[in-house]
């Protein structure tokens, strides 16, 4: 037996996890504050102030921030469909051009706050879909010694997109006219573009090819070892996992991951068609899975950092930006090390702690709202002090433990829910 090499699977991995979720992370471009309070943008899309001044109405603020999480609850929906009936790969391309089409539309208005609103929903559906679909493509084509690690480049690279997304902001935001805005949207085409191309040469997942019956053209399109071996092409899965392992296609470990593969797909079949209502079925507490992995993903959102992201100055986020992505390389080590659960609760005392003590000092100890620089005591900027202290260490707390881990148990569901792709939608 040929000594295996994942030298192959780990820069798909690094790709895909590069590609869907830098895009992921770079259309956040005009959150807040980002463009939105660029002189230029407010002045295209905002109203005209007793001041004469123009400026974002917080209704406004909220339409041009909220369509893309719209967008992206409509895309998580839709990929569950498109990536079972078009495999993990053509899904890839499908919601990439339809992310690059939603950055493109809001690049080429002018001053129609309708066209941003809508193409923030349109980037919206990609950016949705390919967060589901990445961590998913990611855990079926990486070996299994190293699917933890892998998994984790998908937190990796949206820590380091919006490192990247607040440095352009930064560096955009004092420059006069539309470029202050349009380079740091505009921009986002880019990464969509380098995905939307370079996943051409990626391998179709092994498990999609055997699970069902596809021909001709589609058939040269859905050609990772999970797909290919879902839709009766062995020899095609044996090639992707020979090439993902560097061994050659007769090696007995390619012969054994495809009887594995294999065998979960028979005992799938075997239980009948999945449906939607199946993630919720009493048989083996499906439901429970079900809740406990969507209880995860909302946990993630909800456990304080994104306030700080949100409403931080850009400096302040380009700060914090750096500290996520400090945090998040030694997960992916951790992960394994310690396991899933002791990470979890980890991270969410040290969040909670932070999260208490930042709640105290602000209410105690920081000035009322408004107190100008030249009347704040020497406690007040104490206060002031230990509140930025404990939100770097809350952020670096998320990055460590709560921001990678989710995602590695969302590829680990039983196989029935996993095959069948409703799980992906409801997460």
């Amino acid at each position: 037996m040929a000594v295996p090499t994942n030298r192959r699977a780990i820069l798909l991995a690094t790709f895909i996890a590069f590609g869907g979720n830098i895009l992921h992370l770079v259309s956040l471009a005009s959150r807040k504050p980002g463009c939105l309070i660029m002189p230029d943008f407010a002045a295209r899309f905002g109203q005209i102030g007793s001041d004469g001044q123009p400026y974002l109405s917080s209704s406004r603020q909220s339409i041009i921030t909220s369509l893309l999480g719209v967008g992206t609850i409509v895309g998580a929906i839709a990929q569950a469909f498109t990536s079972d009936r078009f495999g993990r790969r053509g899904s890839v391309i499908i919601w990439s051009a339809v992310f690059t089409v939603g950055v493109a539309i809001q690049t080429a208005t002018g001053r129609v706050l309708a066209q941003i609103v809508f193409g923030r929903f349109v980037a919206g559906l990609g950016v949705g879909a390919l967060s589901a679909i990445v961590p998913l493509y990611n855990g079926e084509t990486a070996p299994k010694a190293l699917r933890g690690a892998l998994i984790v480049l998908y937190q990796v690279n949206i820590f380091s997109g919006i490192f990247i997304s607040d440095c352009i902001e930064l560096g955009t935001q004092r420059l006069k006219g539309s470029p202050s805005w349009r380079i740091p949207i505009g921009l986002q085409m880019l990464w969509g573009l380098i995905l939307l191309s370079g996943v051409f040469f990626l391998p179709e997942s092994p498990w999609v090819t055997i699970h069902h019956n596809f021909s001709g053209v589609l058939a040269l399109i859905l050609c990772s070892s999970r797909h290919l071996l879902g839709i009766g092409k062995e020899t095609e899965a044996q090639a992707v996992v020979a090439e993902l392992n560097g061994v050659p296609q007769d090696d007995p470990l390619v012969q054994d991951i495809i009887e594995d593969l294999a065998f979960g797909i028979k005992a799938e079949n075997e239980g009948g068609k999945v449906t939607w209502l199946e993630c919720f079925s009493t048989r083996n507490q499906l439901w429970k899975r079900t809740i406990n992995g969507m209880m995860l993903m909302f946990i993630q959102q909800l456990n304080g950092q994104n306030f700080y992201f949100y409403y931080g100055d850009t400096f302040f986020q380009t700060i914090l930006g750096a500290v996520s992505v400090a945090g998040v390389i030694p997960a992916l080590y951790l992960i394994d090390a310690w396991g899933r659960r002791r990470s979890l609760l980890i991270g969410a005392l040290a969040q909670a702690a932070c999260a208490i003590i930042a709640a105290l000092v602000g209410h105690l100890l920081l000035a009322p709202t408004g107190t100008p620089a030249n009347l704040l005591t020497a406690r007040n900027r104490q206060g002031g002090d230990v509140l930025i202290a404990f939100a770097v260490i809350h952020v670096f707390a998320f990055s460590l433990f709560w921001g990678a881990t989710p995602w590695r148990v969302f590829c680990v569901f039983t196989s029935e829910i996993e095959l069948t792709g409703p799980h992906k939608g409801f997460m």
